[in-house]
């Protein structure tokens, strides 16, 4: 998986591709679906919701460029893979679920795994979780309509948000550096991702 389909689309961080391979894909997807973990494509959890394709899980959290001391919020936990993936490299994750089923199941296979720096949250992640703010990076695995304000209001001076943006069909993953007062946005590839919803995103019904 590392070197067919992270390594050769250009995501060369020792450190990420190092997490990429020791943390167990297998045990966050459905057991009917293991098979199939390692596979270079996104993965159905239930609910409408995936696990990203193991790429965008590494291409984003290179992007971002984390520091053995920061503090880190994930919005969209769904299975609590990617979670998983930045709790290797941060020392604190915040990660939000607006799904309680999901939040719930997440909660205890990151806390069966040993991924104990990780804690879950069920609630609007377009809102963040300002109680624990400022973060030093936020990943969104959701795609937004816009960037969520709050999101950009609770991130640290030289804090990075990365998170895809545009319509259901078809998004861009844009990197969001904040220095000061202003935000300097780099548009890194186009993607497609589940709508994040909430307050500040698709104001879609959760069935």
């Amino acid at each position: 998986m590392v070197e067919r389909q992270i390594r050769r689309r250009g995501v060369f961080d020792p450190l990420v591709l190092g997490v990429m391979e020791q943390v167990p894909r297998h045990e966050f997807v459905p057991a009917e679906l293991q098979a199939h973990a390692y596979d270079d494509a996104p993965l159905p959890i239930g609910g409408g919701q995936t696990i990203s394709q193991p790429y965008i899980v590494a291409a984003m959290t290179a992007a971002l460029h984390l520091q053995p001391s920061d503090r880190v919020l994930d919005v969209g936990t769904g299975c609590g893979y990617q979670a998983a993936v930045l709790s290797r490299l941060a020392a604190r994750v915040y990660s939000m679920e607006i799904r309680q089923d999901l939040a719930l199941a997440a909660t205890q296979r990151l806390a069966s795994l040993g991924f104990s720096s990780v804690h879950v949250h069920c609630g609007d992640g377009t809102l963040g979780l300002p109680e624990f703010a400022p973060f030093d990076a936020i990943l969104v695995a959701a795609a937004a309509p816009s960037v969520p304000q709050p999101l950009l209001d609770q991130l640290a001076e030289a804090g990075r948000l990365i998170l895809p943006v545009g319509p259901p069909e078809r998004q861009q993953l844009l990197l969001i550096v904040r220095h000061a007062a202003r935000f300097d946005t780099t548009i890194l590839e186009p993607c497609q991702f589940v709508p994040l919803i909430g307050r500040h995103g698709w104001r879609e019904s959760l069935s």
